[in-house]
């Protein structure tokens, strides 16, 4: 038993000084184009339909080997989603700060060009979210409560294609698992939704 520990151990060890000798720290730069809504339960008389954002920020890259990457991100991200009470229609445009961590798989094609995939974790922090119809924060607390919280942390996808000379296409899907609403009563809760589109270009 000691010489099986033994022996995979130094097998571990082999794998993460390959890993480490085949590391290499890239920079890149990203815009979004965003479709974003909440998904809502046991919310009688509320509705929320995707509206149109953007986002722009910057990643790392930490390539180890030709098939594995951690690539975590640090994006500005403005989204707006079609909110509908009791029949009457708001636009509630919120916007904060992502971090998405992604664990990527990548396949580099003969032209140079590649091809990657990713899933991951992220968190946001919402700096505000406003009714622009009543000109409301639903962030800021009024009579010690508020109608939001600013806080989330849910799961990202992440699928791209980067061309050899450094410009990526990419698109995202993120889900938060947070509840939303600052004070849920019962059952009901209203979580992000976020489909994007994007470009970037890695140094």
């Amino acid at each position: 038993m000691r010489k099986i520990i033994l022996a995979l151990g130094i097998i571990a060890l082999c794998g993460i000084t390959q890993l480490s000798a085949q590391q290499r720290t890239t920079f890149g730069v990203k815009a979004e184009a965003n479709m974003s809504n909440f998904i809502m339960n046991d919310m009688a008389g509320y509705d929320s339909k995707f509206g149109a954002g953007a986002g722009i920020g910057g990643f790392v890259k930490i390539d180890f080997g030709k098939y594995f990457a951690l690539q975590p991100e640090l994006m500005f991200s403005w989204q707006n989603s079609k909110l509908k009470q009791d029949g009457g229609k708001n636009d509630l445009a919120y916007w904060g700060v992502e971090i998405p961590f992604y664990a990527m798989g990548q396949l580099t094609l003969e032209n140079g060009d590649c091809a990657y995939i990713g899933l991951g974790p992220w968190g946001r922090f919402g700096l505000s979210a406003k009714n622009t119809t009543a000109d409301i924060n639903y962030y800021k607390k009024s009579s010690g409560s508020r109608f939001m919280q600013p806080w989330d942390i849910g799961a990202s996808a992440l699928v791209g294609y980067e061309f050899a000379f450094g410009m990526q296409i990419n698109a995202t899907y993120k889900y938060g698992f947070i509840n939303q609403l600052d004070e849920p009563a019962g059952d009901d809760f209203m979580r992000n939704q976020t489909i994007t589109f994007g470009i970037g270009y890695r140094f």
